[in-house]
């Protein structure tokens, strides 16, 4: 149980609801921001005395059916509700430290998509393995050392342009949603908490660290601007690899498309100077 990011995330989401989304009155004497700890507790059905306590992190792990209560109060979505259950160390238990072994069968896999950019990523957003295509597309990650190939790090430390995507805004948001549910997983893990330790020198990151955001909406197509090609727009799929809590991600195009006609072209031209040997998938070490 983290007590004290349980504390903030509980007071973060209770801050962001007006009494109308719950049903009450505001009245005309209200000065706290959002829902007043005792109002959340009546939601929740619980003591006062015991709500204040988890927000402050002084009380002792709740029960499943309080935080059932609580996640209710808050109109928590299933993915804060996913969380707020690690926070309080009552979600399943994984391993100390995130993987970042791929499993054969999506290297395989990686190799025989077809006009279909894809990359596996860890759960810092590591890419850990890609096919050519994705080479071509953004860079062959095979020729990085483990710091570079850091998606996380690269869109908030540099450099600054991140592949000519359109929507730099919204998957720096998208990362540190992410980060912030994989901190709760992996509390002991130096990877990670150094990572989000490192990104904090980052103001946007900082910013978006403190609103305590856990997963937004999916990203649904990706636009690229590509020196040799031009802008590609893509449809992006993130698979998630829930035995080693990875994602394929996969950056395709309708059939027929302009899009389509261009990423066939990168496979061609954008992969010409890569010895052959080089060009098969594989785990990057």
């Amino acid at each position: 149980m983290d007590k004290q990011q349980l504390g903030a995330f509980l007071r973060s989401r209770r801050e962001r609801l007006l009494p109308q989304d719950v049903g009450l009155t505001a009245g005309p004497r209200r000065r706290t921001k959002g829902l007043r700890r005792e109002e959340v507790a009546v939601l929740a059905h619980i003591s006062t005395e015991y709500y204040v306590r988890l927000e402050q992190g002084r009380a002792p792990r709740p029960s499943a059916e309080v935080l059932a209560g609580i996640a209710n109060a808050l109109r928590l979505t299933d993915a804060e509700s996913e969380h707020l259950h690690v926070l309080a160390g009552t979600a399943p238990s994984r391993t100390a430290h995130h993987r970042r072994d791929v499993r054969p069968s999506i290297i395989a896999l990686l190799e025989r998509l077809p006009q279909t950019a894809g990359f596996v990523t860890s759960a810092i957003f590591e890419v850990l393995a890609c096919n050519d295509l994705a080479a071509a597309l953004m860079e062959d990650f095979r020729e990085l050392p483990p710091r570079q190939r850091n998606l996380a790090r690269r869109a908030f430390l540099g450099p600054a342009s991140l592949y000519g995507v359109s929507d730099v805004t919204e998957f720096r948001h998208h990362v540190v949603m992410e980060l912030r549910a994989t901190l709760a997983r992996y509390p002991h893990d130096p990877e990670v908490s150094g990572l989000v330790e490192e990104l904090k020198a980052s103001e946007d990151f900082a910013r978006l660290w403190e609103q305590h955001d856990v997963r937004g909406e999916t990203m649904l197509t990706k636009t690229f601007r590509h020196p040799l090609v031009g802008e590609i727009t893509v449809d992006c799929d993130s698979l998630a690899l829930t035995d080693s809590d990875q994602h394929l991600v996969l950056y395709s195009a309708p059939a027929g498309s302009r899009d389509a006609e261009a990423l066939a072209l990168l496979s061609v031209v954008g992969t010409q100077g890569f010895d052959a040997t080089e060009r098969r998938p594989g785990t990057l070490r």
